[in-house]
C-alpha cells in the first residue's frame, strides 16, 4: 500500500527492456461493449459497466466491505478540505461523490493509510500518524541522486474506528512504522508491515491485536499483503536487494525513513510464512496484488513493459508465475485493484478521464471472466 503519487515515477524510474507478451485481439462483442462504455479502453475485455466514483484529488486503496455494499478508501482532496490522506467510506452503488463529501472516519489529524473493513462491517482498521504529530508529515524532497522514494513514517500505528469516526482500539504501540493492515476473509487475522525488527517485514496478529507473529525475515521491503479467499495464503510485494551496492543503498535509505519502490516483485506464502515463492520476475515495479476470487491467480499493477517508468496497468498472473495477461490498457496509471468478496466487481484507482490533470480517481466495474 503506501503513497500512490506514481506520476513521479514517470520522471524517475529507470529504463529497461519490456517483457514480450501476447495480447488477445479485441472481439466484435467487446468492441460493442466499449462503444457503450466511454470509460473503457479497447482491449479491456474483463471489465464492463465501469463507473467513476470520485471526481478530483488523489483517491486510492479502496477496499470492499465483507457484505459487498461499501468501500473504504483514503483521499487527499482540497475540495474536501483534506490536506493529506484521510479515511472515508462510501456506498459505491449510491449517488456517488461528485457533489458531496462522503463520511470521514479518521481523525482528520496526521496522515492515514491502508484502511480495511473489520468483520461485521461496523468498524475499520487503518494506520495513522496522529499520535506523533497532528500535522501532516512532510513529504521527502526531490533527491539530488534522482532516486524515487517513499517515506516510512515512524509515527504510523494501527487503529480500529467505528463508522462515525470514534477510535475503538489501538492495535500497535511499538516504536517505528506499523501500517498496511488488511483482514483475512475468515475474520480471524490481520496482516501488516512493521519495522520493529529493524527491517520492513510482514506480521500477523489476531483481530484484537494479540498473538503477533513475524511472517517474513529476508532483507528488503515486504508490504501490501492480502489474504487469499480461503485465508490460508498471503500475496505481497517485496524488494530484495542482492548486490553489495543494492544492500548499502537500501539500508542507508531505511535509516533515513525511506524506501525505493522502483524494483519490486510479487511473492506468495502460507500465512505462517512457509512455502514462500516468488511468482513474478518482470522487473521494475510490480505491486498492489490481490487474489482473484478463485484463489488461483492474482491481479496487480505493473510498469514492467515501459521504457520510461509509465504507464502502470493492471495484469493477472497464475500463482505459479504463468499465464500473464494484461487487464487494463491505460496510457497513464491504473492500480490498487480489489475484487468484491462475491467476485462480481473490481474497484481500482486510475488517472483515466481526469482531463489531463494529476487527479487519481476511484472506478468500479463489473468483472467479466
Amino acid at each position: 500500500m503506501k503513497t500512490y503519487h506514481f506520476f513521479l515515477v514517470i520522471l524517475l524510474a529507470g529504463c529497461g527492456k519490456a517483457t514480450e507478451r501476447t495480447v488477445e485481439s479485441t472481439t466484435q462483442e467487446q468492441e460493442e461493449v466499449i462503444a457503450g462504455d466511454s470509460l473503457l479502453y479497447p482491449g479491456e475485455k474483463h471489465l464492463k459497466n465501469i463507473r467513476q466514483l470520485t471526481f478530483g484529488g488523489d483517491n486510492a486503496e479502496a477496499y470492499w466491505s465483507f457484505d459487498n455494499t461499501m468501500l473504504v478508501f483514503q483521499s487527499t482532496n482540497e475540495k474536501w478540505e483534506v490536506e493529506c490522506d484521510q479515511i472515508f467510506y462510501t456506498h459505491p452503488f449510491g449517488e456517488g461523490m461528485k457533489e458531496s463529501r462522503p463520511p470521514m472516519i479518521s481523525t482528520g489529524k496526521g496522515r492515514t493509510t491502508c484502511a480495511y473493513f473489520m468483520p461485521g462491517d461496523t468498524s475499520v482498521v487503518y494506520a495513522s500518524t496522529h499520535l506523533g504529530d497532528e500535522a501532516c508529515p512532510s513529504r521527502p524532497e526531490r533527491r539530488s541522486d534522482g532516486k524515487y522514494v517513499w517515506p516510512i513514517y515512524d509515527d504510523f500505528d494501527i487503529f480500529v474506528t467505528d463508522l462515525k469516526g470514534n477510535i475503538l482500539q489501538q492495535l500497535t504501540n511499538e516504536p517505528g512504522y506499523d501500517a498496511e493492515a488488511t483482514v483475512s476473509p475468515r475474520g480471524d487475522k490481520i496482516v501488516f508491515t512493521s519495522l520493529r525488527s529493524g527491517d520492513l517485514e510482514l506480521y500477523t496478529m489476531n483481530i484484537d491485536g494479540s498473538d503477533v507473529r513475524q511472517v517474513t525475515n529476508a532483507l528488503g521491503y515486504d508490504g501490501g499483503a492480502f489474504f487469499s479467499p480461503d485465508g490460508t495464503k498471503l500475496i505481497f510485494r517485496a524488494s530484495r536487494p542482492k548486490t553489495e551496492e543494492e544492500i548499502r543503498v537500501y539500508k542507508e535509505l531505511l535509516a533515513e525513513g525511506l524506501v525505493m519502490p522502483t524494483q519490486m516483485e510479487l511473492y506468495v506464502c502460507n500465512v505462517d510464512g512457509s512455502d514462500l515463492k516468488q511468482i513474478t520476475n518482470l522487473g521494475k515495479a510490480n505491486w498492489c496484488p490481490f487474489f482473484h476470487p478463485s484463489g488461483e491467480k492474482v491481479i496487480f499493477a505493473s510498469n514492467h513493459e515501459t521504457e520510461r517508468g509509465f504507464p502502470f496497468n493492471l495484469y493477472m498472473i497464475n500463482l505459479d508465475g504463468t499465464g500473464l495477461e494484461q487487464i487494463t490498457h491505460d496510457d497513464t496509471f491504473d492500480a490498487f485493484p480489489m475484487f468484491s468478496p462475491d467476485g462480481k466487481y473490481l474497484v481500482f484507482s486510475s488517472n483515466r478521464n481526469n482531463q489531463g490533470t494529476r487527479d487519481t480517481n476511484l472506478f468500479v466495474a463489473e468483472w467479466v471472466e
